[in-house]
């Protein structure tokens, strides 16, 4: 697996794109998230349909159409240096195929923030774009506006990346070890429900993989780690670092679902390492290199994630 190419950091002054792919926003947690940005100093331009419903169902931030528009007019816009989603929910995979690809890889390098159903957008813009994008707290996120470790460490990411090349989690050792790779992922079940679409990426052969989600049973959850394995697409994987997994079962009933699906293949395997949707959650940047130390619960950035 290859390395994705860097997007510059932000600087004081940096116009910040927020858009909506997924699921519906609370106007007062938006409004406490652009609050938080501006006192970075960052500019947050608010997509037009950000604070849509849609009609009929409303688990969705307004029409596929009109949120497929917001990301594409975000990305393309060479005023803006960033697009920072709102919140995950469900939604990505209905707009992402309505997206100008070949647009927006002529717009150039922008530097991408979201997590959870944002992971098809992840996958998506490594394949199609060949970037690096920052999995991390959302700017309507609980977990964003309500932590200011996870605020933290996400501002520093985006302004002084160097500061943050060693990110410690604290975790414990599922499978010891040290693996070098290229880091990739997201949420479980949306890697799984990606596999054979046109924006997946063919394996995780030679990466670092990622994994958390939400809301899930073991045995949904082993439903996922079984098709990854039988597709083959965790072949030749160097390591994998496991996030939250909240409001799953108890995670003594999920640790040993973990170990047994992920124990046989092999490589260093670090748990609870503190990121997905879960208090205080770290931002990992997907598509650099980087050495896991699960020992230590560490990961290394060969360089910063943003150049």
């Amino acid at each position: 697996m290859r390395e994705l190419v860097r997007p510059a950091r932000l600087a004081p002054g940096a116009r910040v794109a927020v858009v909506a792919p997924s699921g519906p926003v609370p106007g007062e947690r938006l409004r406490a998230g652009l609050d938080v940005l501006r006192d970075w100093g960052l500019e947050p331009v608010v997509a037009p349909h950000v604070l849509d419903r849609h009609d009929e169902f409303a688990y969705l931030a307004g029409t596929d159409a009109d949120r497929a528009a917001d990301f594409q007019r975000a990305w393309c816009d060479p005023s803006v240096d960033a697009v920072f989603c709102a919140r995950g929910g469900y939604g990505v995979q209905r707009m992402v195929d309505l997206l100008d690809w070949e647009a927006m890889r002529a717009a150039g390098p922008k530097v991408f923030v979201g997590f959870s159903d944002i992971t098809v957008l992840h996958e998506a813009i490594a394949t199609r774009l060949g970037l690096v994008t920052l999995h991390g707290p959302m700017a309507a996120g609980i977990d964003f506006i309500g932590s200011e470790r996870a605020r933290e460490q996400l501002r520093l990411t985006l302004l002084a990346p160097e500061k943050v090349q060693v990110i410690a989690s604290g975790g414990g050792v599922l499978v010891p070890g040290r693996a070098r790779g290229v880091t990739l992922g997201g949420c479980l079940s949306l890697l799984a429900a990606e596999l054979g679409t046109p924006h997946a990426r063919p394996s995780a052969h030679g990466g670092l993989l990622c994994l958390e989600d939400v809301g899930e049973e073991t045995y949904r959850l082993d439903r996922y780690l079984t098709q990854l394995l039988r597709s083959g697409w965790l072949e030749g994987v160097r390591g994998v670092l496991l996030g939250s997994w909240e409001k799953c079962d108890p995670y003594d009933r999920v640790r040993p679902l973990l170990a047994d699906r992920l124990g046989p293949l092999g490589v260093p395997v670090v748990e609870e390492f503190g990121f997905g949707h879960c208090a205080d959650a770290l931002t990992l940047p997907f598509g650099v290199a980087a050495e896991l130390d699960a020992d230590q619960g560490t990961l290394t950035l060969e360089e910063p994630a943003l150049r």
